[in-house]
């Protein structure tokens, strides 16, 4: 009898598992294998932008973005949220022919994503002038390629 009753349990245990659907709990139903990168490969991904805006093509530095992502610029108050809108702030913003450098990262790595935040200089070219800011760039794996998904940028508020 013993038996029995600990079968029965189980099987109505069970049947209320196999009821539970998707809306219920999508997380219990989701499956996500995850692309491995490394702290190397991430400080990688900062290279690819910064030697994108080398090239002072607009349309080069925003094709490291997602579509869907945002860009908060270091010398502009509005949010960049659409390809169009990241391209216009990049046009303005490689006419001083700036080139990045970093100065020091943290770096925090997960599941089909990737997060380096931390401080850098920007050097502008045309100018000669010097920003040193905060950064954070979250990436994601989109299937094909690591792309940025949020961006955020501001000069230091202390002076040296």
């Amino acid at each position: 009898m013993k038996i029995t009753g600990v079968f029965v349990l189980t099987l109505a245990l069970a049947g209320c598992a196999m009821h539970q659907t998707a809306s219920d709990n999508p997380i219990a139903f989701r499956t996500e294998s995850c692309r491995a990168i490394s702290e190397q490969e991430v400080a990688g991904l900062f290279d690819r932008w910064n030697q994108s805006l080398q090239t002072g093509d607009a349309r080069k530095v925003v094709a490291n973005y997602a579509v869907r992502s945002i860009l908060l610029p270091t010398v502009s108050n509005k949010p960049r949220l659409t390809p169009a809108e990241k391209e216009d702030y990049f046009q303005h913003f490689l006419e001083n022919r700036p080139s990045g450098k970093i100065d020091f990262r943290f770096i925090e790595l997960g599941c089909n994503s990737a997060v380096d935040a931390g401080l850098y200089t920007f050097t502008f070219g045309k100018t000669g002038a010097v920003v040193q800011a905060r950064y954070t760039y979250t990436y994601r794996w989109d299937g094909a390629q690591w792309l940025i998904t949020s961006h955020h940028s501001s000069a230091m508020p202390e002076k040296k």
